[in-house]
């Protein structure tokens, strides 16, 4: 009686935090999927793009599912402990096997992709600087678009205000976009001064700073499902010893 209780309560706290985790992914996955001036969002834009990184904009999707999915095996997971239900801890034991692999598999890719993705956004560079020269000030969507972006994430062009030269908007005009200088009017002697950095380069860093956080958080919460496993299984077994 002892023991049962005991896993009854490791039970709780395990789909305790199987239910929290879950919480942040699906936020984390709401918020990627709304955030429609993501640099992600550009990739879209830009002729050449591989397509591997431009369905990366669907891991949204993924973290979704899998955030809504963790939320209701936290729940089953509790419910099937204080009722000493076999189906019920069955299947979460079932549900939750099959998330710990899809997680152990998505850990994998997105440490692979930090690995590429500089090689993917080097590769990226001429298109992106084809793809600005031919539609910023010529199809608003687009500018609309990269204007978001660069305010968002304080940053000019691929590389600096340089990738505008020759573009429709700046055709003519020794003006570059406001968020490629530090002045109201951004002419090129203000832009060199004020020397902000690529879009892409922001990207870059912010791939490498947050794939091993988010590869961690994914391997962490792997760990706690083996944990609620094991529990699930010998109170499984508990049960069926008691029937």
């Amino acid at each position: 009686m002892c023991c049962s209780g005991f896993l009854k309560v490791m039970m709780f706290i395990f789909n305790g935090g199987i239910f929290l985790a879950g919480a942040c992914i699906l936020g984390v996955g709401v918020w990627v999927k709304v955030d429609s001036s993501s640099l992600l969002g550009l990739l879209d834009n830009v002729e050449g793009t591989p397509s591997g990184l431009s369905q990366l904009v669907n891991v949204a999707y993924l973290l979704i599912a899998v955030g809504a999915v963790l939320l209701v095996i936290g729940f089953l997971g509790c419910c099937g402990a204080v009722r000493e239900s076999r189906c019920m801890l069955l299947t979460f034991f079932s549900i939750v096997l099959i998330i710990f692999l899809i997680e152990v598999a998505g850990a994998v890719v997105l440490l692979v992709f930090k690995d590429s993705a500089k090689q993917v956004l080097v590769h990226l560079e001429d298109a992106v600087k084809k793809s600005i020269k031919e539609n910023y000030g010529n199809i608003e969507s687009f500018t609309s678009l990269w204007n978001a972006t660069m305010t968002e994430f304080e940053c000019c062009g691929y590389n600096n205000y340089t990738d505008f030269s020759g573009s429709r908007f700046n055709m003519g005009h020794d003006l570059y976009p406001v968020t490629c200088c530090n002045e109201t009017i951004c002419t090129t002697d203000n832009a060199q001064l004020s020397m902000i950095g690529g879009c892409f380069t922001m990207l870059l860093q912010l791939i490498e700073e947050n794939t091993v956080i988010i590869a961690g958080l994914a391997l962490g919460i792997a760990a706690l499902e083996v944990a609620a496993m094991v529990v699930s299984m010998v109170l499984y077994q508990n049960i069926g010893n008691k029937a």
